[in-house]
């Protein structure tokens, strides 16, 4: 079943576990019949009319019963601009700017690019793990350091780390922090919010090119900041 986009952009997880789900400022208006339909419509028998208040009503019952165990943004919940991205089947949520579009980028599950600049982009992987907590992994400025400076730098990048912080939502502990890493020819800028659980480590990483990244930072912070852990 699929709802269209003029409730909530929503397709049944018997069907897909992927949901991209718009904020409600962009939800078209409510149409307003004029009196020619309002007649036709009355006109209509009322068994057809009851089968389909039936029907929508299954499907809206079918829709609270699956977004309400994942606590999952409401379109209504997602800030103006932004979109939200929700993988049932592999555990995790975002948001992302709305006029991005999706895009492979390899040994990654799922990712987003800026229409225009391609290396403005949002993108999320994960690996097994038999941790439980991101915490398990040692104190956040050690394991921190060692990822910038010894798995995402490449051996002629400069790496350079501003920020990191820890927050904890639903009980679930994050990890995000803010770094440069600088080449020959090239700067990238990015956010990193790293996460354990449902037995996986994951990673999402939200960039841009250095130059552009004093008018991009808050918006991506944005991005970074809404990374959450479906339990499955």
């Amino acid at each position: 079943m699929v709802v269209s986009s003029c409730s909530l952009n929503w397709t049944s997880p018997c069907l897909s576990h992927k949901l991209n789900l718009p904020h409600s400022n962009h939800l078209p208006p409510r149409s307003t019949a004029n009196s020619s339909s309002n007649t036709a419509l009355e006109t209509t028998s009322s068994g057809e009319s009851h089968s389909q208040r039936r029907l929508l009503l299954l499907g809206i019952g079918a829709l609270t019963a699956s977004l309400q165990p994942t606590k999952l943004l409401f379109a209504e919940e997602i800030p103006d601009r932004y979109r939200a991205f929700v993988d049932y089947s592999d555990g995790y949520s975002y948001i992302y700017p709305k006029d991005w579009k999706e895009f492979d980028f390899r040994a990654h599950d799922s990712a987003f690019k800026d229409r225009y600049l391609q290396l403005q982009n949002v993108r999320v992987r994960f690996i097994p793990t038999e941790k439980n907590d991101i915490r398990d992994l040692g104190p956040m400025e050690e394991v921190v350091s060692d990822l910038v400076r010894h798995k995402y730098a490449a051996p002629n990048q400069r790496p350079t780390i501003y920020d990191m912080q820890e927050r904890t939502t639903d009980g679930k502990h994050y990890y995000t922090f803010e770094y440069v890493l600088t080449s020959p020819n090239y700067s990238s800028a990015s956010f990193a919010t790293i996460a354990i659980g449902n037995g996986r480590y994951y990673t999402l990483v939200v960039a841009a090119n250095e130059r552009r990244w004093k008018r991009v930072r808050n918006q991506l912070k944005v991005v970074a900041d809404s990374f959450r852990l479906l339990d499955i």
